[in-house]
């Protein structure tokens, strides 16, 4: 848990500041087809627009196929709850909403905009919003006070045909009641067991205790309170008939009172509602989950005062076990969209609570700690839940919701392949997932490959490599101190003794000597000494771990992560030699929905032209092993000549030894990038020999492959692999140092992938409408506002 100190503050300036700075609002609408032809605009407006009218006109269900209906959610209020900040008017729930839009594209790639209604009338909201309720796949309901809400969700959910969701209601209840689910396991109690109180009877708390009672948490063992002190049965003040359900035969009459011997109390209130000499007079181990917002009930540090032994969770960022709605309400949204559910049921809600739950217990990749400034979480008192910047979400929690919609019979659509969806959803937001997909489906099904990870007393190696083995892509070796390795995975929470992965001590092992004997006659005229050898055996694990790989105790190879690129590859490479005519590094760009393959990015510094052909070669066939038709373009300042100059010609000259080649794949050059990329640039050169924009980039020099590669990854928009190695004689795969877990993994996998995985991929689909061009582009992201200088 952090210190108070460590807190992530900020001024009320900055706040003003990042929502007016450079731009007003958090939010913008970029077309997705192109806008840059007159027959452009005729096909998005008139005439071409007809055509999907009158389709619509005759079959309403068909807006799913022809617009943006079904990726579309509108975030609607009338502002009289907002963020625990009360009634301040739709107009100041504005901001609000725009967030929320924000976090629907960025969580589950759904679409979304606000809608404020000027309104405090239930009956005038539910007119208004089922008028226009057609307009979208889906709406979520925000900041809508208690009990209005009820009764505007209830009637709306009636009266239109798609899911109508009150993210305060349910949004908190499923994510407190996953927590609750784990909190149980850890502490060892069953929810039929628990002594439960809630403290707040709004909709957020009211449906809290609902969905918890549906699991299992018997009604006796239940007491509410609210303003007024328990809700008992026979109370008349302050009473409605959504309190009146969890109403309880009861001679308890305050907080204090009920507080006494309770197992769990979930705050749904305010700050300061709860006090420590309440938390003292719990139940052992009691289960805290203070969510007021933006301050809680009680601080976890008042907590852990006078109950070390709690477990404690809020609704805020700063603290552990955050409970925040955006865990569940994107990816609840993403699977009810893709099967077209009708509403969003009581089987879909608990379908996400359970997986929630479940993915709270695996274990957490290293992308979750850079974005919580290096934090470990590991399953247990400080990590019920998932956090909301676990990148696994996307994937794991829809199909839960999607399965359940199709079970309980709400879903128009069915989704036959799970399998297929998922990495379907991974795309959505990782856009290396479809490459990724193939290659670890690949690697799984090819016999199992056995990969050292030379580093391997580094905890993120041994992370590495426990998932490696838990996704089954091979068998993971670990060159390290036994104990040291099991004492860092123990800390990570691991169990090496369960998986069963090999450790191997480079110091104490039985093969020392056979390397030592192999290595010094391979380096003995090279100046090596039979003592330099032994050393570099015993005491260096790359030099170890690619003897194992070059003898055939392993298949492939991955290291890196202490050491500079250029150091461990001086290293493997005094041990495995290039096997072909040339050895590269091959970055994988993915940005836009393409995949670009860009070369050499981290060996050859200045390509003679000779070597330039070679890299082109070594690349084509890579990138065709990865199942894409290669077309090479050669890139330069220059385009076929002009203007001309020395690296240019060095490039003309990679042209003609390839034609003198008769290799069997495209390549053209010298060419700038938006020449190779944007199909509509080449009206001025119909000589070109590529069929389609190039997916292979070679590069004059490493210089501009290794800045190009790291500038747009910079920058942003697009994800990159790699540099992978590609050329060596055994498979060996260099990561960055201090590379993630992710980039660890990857780098395996392609290390076992490289190594004679040989199935053959579906080629890519040579028919497919190309990617929109420069110019389309443009068009598509300009404003009609000139920019300000």
């Amino acid at each position: 848990m952090p210190d108070q100190t460590d807190k992530q503050t900020f001024s009320d300036q900055e706040a003003l500041d990042f929502h007016r700075l450079p731009n007003p609002g958090k939010i913008s609408m970029a077309p997705i087809k192109p806008m840059a032809t007159q027959r452009d605009l005729s096909l998005a407006y008139s005439p071409g627009v007809a055509v999907p009218v009158r389709a619509i006109a005759e079959d309403a269900d068909l807006a799913y196929d022809y617009t943006s209906k079904g990726n579309l959610v509108a975030v609607i209020s009338n502002g009289t709850a907002i963020l625990g900040l009360g009634n301040l008017g739709h107009m100041a729930s504005k901001p609000v909403m725009e967030g929320k839009a924000v976090l629907f594209k960025r969580f589950a790639d759904v679409d979304s905009f606000d809608v404020e209604v000027k309104t405090t009338d239930p009956d005038e909201f539910i007119t208004v919003v089922k008028n226009i309720g057609d307009t979208w796949g889906g709406i979520n309901l925000e900041d809508i006070k208690s009990p209005e809400c009820f009764v505007i969700e209830a009637e709306l959910q009636d009266q239109l045909d798609i899911p109508v969701f009150h993210d305060d209601q349910h949004g908190t209840a499923i994510i407190s009641t996953a927590g609750l689910i784990n909190a149980c396991h850890i502490t060892g109690r069953r929810l039929e067991d628990v002594k439960l109180v809630l403290v707040g009877a709004g909709a957020a708390g009211l449906s809290s205790i609902s969905l918890m009672k549906s699991l299992g948490v018997r009604p006796e063992n239940t007491t509410v309170v609210d303003l007024h002190g328990v809700v008992y049965r026979g109370r008349a003040e302050g009473m409605d008939q959504w309190k009146a359900v969890h109403a309880t035969d009861t001679s308890k009459r305050t907080l204090a009172e009920a507080m006494v011997g309770a197992d769990v109390v979930l705050g749904l209130s305010a700050k300061g509602a709860i006090t420590p000499e309440m938390i003292a007079t719990m139940a052992p181990r009691p289960i805290v989950f203070a969510m007021a917002n933006p301050d809680p009930e009680i601080t976890p540090e008042q907590v852990k005062a006078v109950r070390p032994d709690a477990i404690v969770a809020t609704g805020r960022s700063d603290y552990a076990n955050q409970v925040n709605n955006v865990l569940g309400f994107p990816y609840i949204f993403r699977g009810a969209l893709d099967v077209r559910a009708r509403r969003v049921n009581h089987e879909m809600k608990i379908a996400c609570a359970h997986a929630l739950a479940q993915l709270a217990r695996e274990d957490v990749p290293d992308e979750v700690a850079v974005a919580y400034r290096g934090r470990k979480l590991v399953f247990g008192p400080d990590y019920i839940i998932p956090t909301p910047f676990d990148p696994r979400l996307i994937w794991y929690i829809p199909p839960f919701v999607a399965q359940a919609a199709m079970d309980s019979g709400v879903a128009r659509k069915r989704i036959d392949d799970m399998d297929a969806y998922r990495a379907r959803l991974r795309e959505r937001v990782d856009p290396s997932a479809a490459l990724m997909q193939k290659i670890s489906s690949a690697v799984r099904a090819a016999p199992n490959k056995r990969v050292v990870f030379a580093e391997g007393e580094e905890s993120t190696v041994i992370r590495a490599a426990w998932a490696f083995k838990q996704a089954e892509l091979g068998t993971p070796i670990l060159i390290g101190r036994e104990e040291l390795i099991h004492r860092n995975a123990a800390e990570a929470g691991l169990n090496f003794d369960e998986m069963g992965i090999q450790i191997v001590n480079a110091r104490v092992s039985e093969m020392n000597d056979a390397y030592t004997d192999w290595l010094y006659e391979k380096l003995q005229r090279r100046g090596y000494l039979r003592r330099d050898v032994q050393r570099m055996i015993n005491q260096d694990r790359n030099y170890f771990a690619a003897a194992m790989v070059a003898r055939g105790q392993a298949d492939a190879m991955v290291t890196g992560t202490t050491r500079n690129f250029n150091m461990v590859l001086r290293e493997v490479r005094r041990v495995l030699d290039v096997k072909g005519d040339s050895l590269i590094g091959l970055s994988v760009v993915l940005a836009k929905g393409r995949t670009i393959f860009v070369a050499d990015t981290s060996i050859h510094e200045l390509p003679s032209a000779e070597e330039l052909a070679d890299i082109a070669i070594q690349a084509a066939a890579t990138v065709r092993k990865l199942g894409r038709t290669p077309r090479v373009a050669f890139l330069s300042y220059s385009s076929f000549g002009n203007p001309p100059g020395e690296r240019g010609e060095k490039v003309r000259e990679a042209i003609r030894i390839l034609d003198q080649k008769g290799v069997d794949f495209e390549y053209e050059g010298e060419m700038p990038p938006e020449l190779a990329l944007a199909p509509d640039q080449r009206a001025n050169y119909p000589f070109m020999r590529l069929s389609r924009e190039a997916n292979v980039l070679v590069m004059p020099a490493l210089h501009s492959a290794a800045i190009s590669t790291q500038l747009v990854q910079a920058l942003g928009g697009a994800t990159v692999i790699g540099p992978l190695l590609v050329g060596l004689e055994k498979s060996v795969q260099i990561v960055s140092l201090g590379a993630s877990v992710s980039e660890i993994i990857t780098a395996a996998t392609f290390a076992a992938y490289e190594e004679g995985v040989t199935l053959e991929f579906e080629p890519e689909d040579e028919t497919a409408a190309p990617h929109p061009s420069a110019a389309a582009e443009r068009s598509m992201h300009s404003t009609a506002v000139p920019p300000t200088v």
